[in-house]
This record gives structure tokens, sequence and C-alpha cells, in this order.
């Protein structure tokens, strides 16, 4: 082999990695010294101080809840009562046995007993809804609202059979609360309590809606609640249970707890019953609703059966009062009521709204059967007997 031949190799080695090197050169030279068009679409700039925040309003979501605080936080005042309550105790404590034996108990001793709650202004002429029990037998009702006027307040009216009671307030300029469509809600929509929770004032807490159509934790027949984990606390009674829009969609009235505190189970009256109750009570000082003096159960399937009847819905009548409206219109027990002005009865409690919406002196058509034989009735309502209490 040749000396030539063999220093081919060499070469070529020498040769190919001296065109690397070159070519890497020139790259990097054309690279930092060539301007380049590059389209803004294809360049994203991120601040590395910024994070994905879930609450972003540019998402499209809510950033914040004060604006609906702000539009419906001063509507809603706080309640003071006083009231004076006898107290047989102190009797009894200071009265020797002899003399409790022998003689009439001396005079009873009496307290002032205070309490606190929640309202919210309804009317821009001064009416304030709350709870009937906020101030229930109060002699004196005073209210603080969220700008700091302090005055007192006479009751208007009020209704024991939803725990609805309207006050009102003489004075200028004040804020109002605005209604919002309590039919519309669903359970996992959130919801804001504002109220005066042990007397601390003018106070937010946030939660969820957790159940619509609460009735079975007061013996009530007109309750039907909205229950919410958002704190309601005692003092929150009569408080505004806002939604995102700062639009009241029920009244705090209760919470189930086993301390007093909140335990995340708060029951608020809807907004579309308050109002109903409230131009009542405006217009008359007191609430008129429909009665027809019957009795009933609700129907069951399985009640059907046993009655061998051909409808499995509706009420069957257990029961008729002398002399009431439906024993004029020939109403029996035993008979089946199915439907009330055209419209199907679906429960007990849709049967008990569709007679409570009547008003007094109202005709009613009931539809129902005796013995799977067809019958209809016209029923005049008279006024619902007021449940007895203060």
């Amino acid at each position: 082999m040749s000396e030539k031949t063999r220093n081919t190799p060499t070469f070529i080695l020498f040769s190919a990695i001296g065109g690397f090197i070159l070519a890497f050169i020139l790259y990097y030279f054309l690279q930092n010294n060539t301007p380049q068009q590059i389209s803004p679409t294809t360049v994203s700039v991120t601040d590395s101080n910024k994070h994905f925040n879930p609450f972003d309003s540019s998402a499209g979501q809510i950033i914040s809840f004060a604006p609906a605080v702000n539009q419906a936080a001063p509507a809603v005042v706080n309640i003071f009562t006083r009231k004076r309550v006898r107290n047989f105790q102190q009797a009894y404590i200071k009265a020797p046995l002899g003399a409790l034996m022998d003689k009439p108990l001396p005079p009873s001793q009496y307290r002032e007993e205070n309490n606190l709650g929640s309202g919210v202004i309804v009317s821009s002429q001064g009416h304030i809804l709350t709870n009937n029990h906020v101030i229930s037998d109060a002699q004196d009702i005073e209210v603080l609202l969220k700008d700091g006027r302090y005055m007192r307040a006479a009751i208007v009216g009020r209704d024991l059979e939803t725990d609805l009671a309207l006050l009102k307030v003489t004075a200028e300029h004040l804020p109002i609360i605005q209604f919002g469509d309590s039919s519309k809600v669903q359970v996992g929509d959130i919801v804001l309590a504002i109220g005066n929770p042990f007397g601390l004032g003018n106070t937010v807490t946030s939660g969820i809606i957790s159940a619509l159509n609460r009735s079975q934790f007061r013996a009530n027949s007109f309750d039907n609640f909205i229950q919410t984990d958002a704190a309601i606390n005692p003092g929150n009674s009569g408080g505004a249970l806002v939604n995102t829009q700062g639009e009241m969609i029920g009244l705090n009235t209760i919470n189930i707890s086993n301390s007093g505190g909140s335990q995340g189970i708060g029951f608020a009256i809807p907004s579309s019953l308050v109002q109903d109750i409230m131009y009542q009570l405006i217009t008359f000082g007191e609430v008129h609703r429909g009665w027809i003096g019957i009795e009933a159960r609700e129907i069951s399937p399985m009640l059907a059966q046993q009655l061998n009847s051909e409808s499995t819905q509706g009420l069957l009548i257990i029961g008729v009062l002398q002399n009431g409206p439906s024993q004029k219109a020939g109403i029996l027990a035993g008979d089946i009521i199915t439907h009330i002005n055209n419209i199907k009865i679906t429960s007990a409690k849709n049967a008990l709204k569709l007679i409570t919406n009547l008003r007094p002196g109202d005709i009613a058509i009931l539809r129902g059967m005796r013995r799977n034989q067809s019958l209809q009735f016209k029923v005049i309502a008279e006024e619902r007997p007021q449940m007895s209490g203060s």
C-alpha cells in the first residue's frame, strides 16, 4: 500500500471535522445577526408571579361576593326587643314554706328579658320583615340600620303559621332589598346569609343551597324551607339569604343544632312565600287563607290498594267538620278528592296550598270518587281558623 493511500482516511476525517466546525460557526452567526419574522400569535409571555385562579373574572367566574353584599347588606337591620317576664321562681325562693301553704302567693316578680334578631327592609315606606319569634311578646322593638340610624319599630301584622312578622319604622332614604325568584334556585347554588348573629351586627356568611322543600323539622303545615350550610346562628333569624346577585331568595329562620350554634344545617323561608305573606300583611294587617273543614290523609299506592281504589293519588277524607263548608257541599268521610279547581292533587302539601290560596267566599270545585263512582262538589271556602298563640 502506498503512502498516499494510507493517508487518505486521515485526510477525509480531518476534512469532515473542519466542515462541521465551519457549518456550526456560520449557523451561529446567522441566528444572531439575521432578523427573524415571528408571528405574534406564536409567542406567549408568561408572568411567573401569576397563577391560575379558578375564581378569576376573566374565566367568567365570581372573583368576589363584595358586590352582592354591598347591594343587600344595607337593607338588613339588627332588631332588639325587650319584654317583661314573670319570675315565679323568685317568689317561691323568698316565701317561707308555711306562708306558701297557708296564704296565697305574693305578687309575681318580673324581670326584663332582652332578645335580638335580624330583619330586612322591604319597602321605602319603612316596612321590615322578620320572624314572629323574634318579636313575640315584645313591649319595645328597636331597629339598628347598617348606616348607624337607631329607631323604634311598630308591629304591622304577623302570621304564626309561617313565623313571619311585619314591622314599620318612620324614616327617609331607606335601602330596600331586591327579591329574587326562589322557584329558580337549585341545590348547589352559592348563597350568602346576612344578619346579626350573637348581637355582633351586620355579618355575612357563605355556603350553598343544601336541599329544597324541607318541611319535616317543625309542626308547621306551611313549611317549605330552603336548607343551607351557610352559618345561621342565634340572632340571624329574620335576616336575608341572598344569591350572588344580592337578591333575597329566602328569609333565615331556624337552624338545627345540639349546641345552639351553627352546624351547617340552617333553614330559610322561600322568597315566594315571604312576598305573599308580606303583601297580605301590608294590605290587611293579617293573612287570609281559605278553609273547607276537612281532615284528610294523603293516598299512597299501598293505601289505594287497601281501599280498592282506582285512584292512587289524592286525599282520603277521614273527617268532615259538622256544618263546615265541605259537609254543606255533601262531602262524606271515606270520599276521595283528586282535583281542586281542575288541578290534580299530587300530595297533601299540594292540596293544602290549593285550599289555603282560596279567599273566603271563593267557590272551589272538588272532583273525586265515592266507591269508585266519580263525583263533583261545589264548596264555598271560609276563613281558616287562626292558630292560637301570641
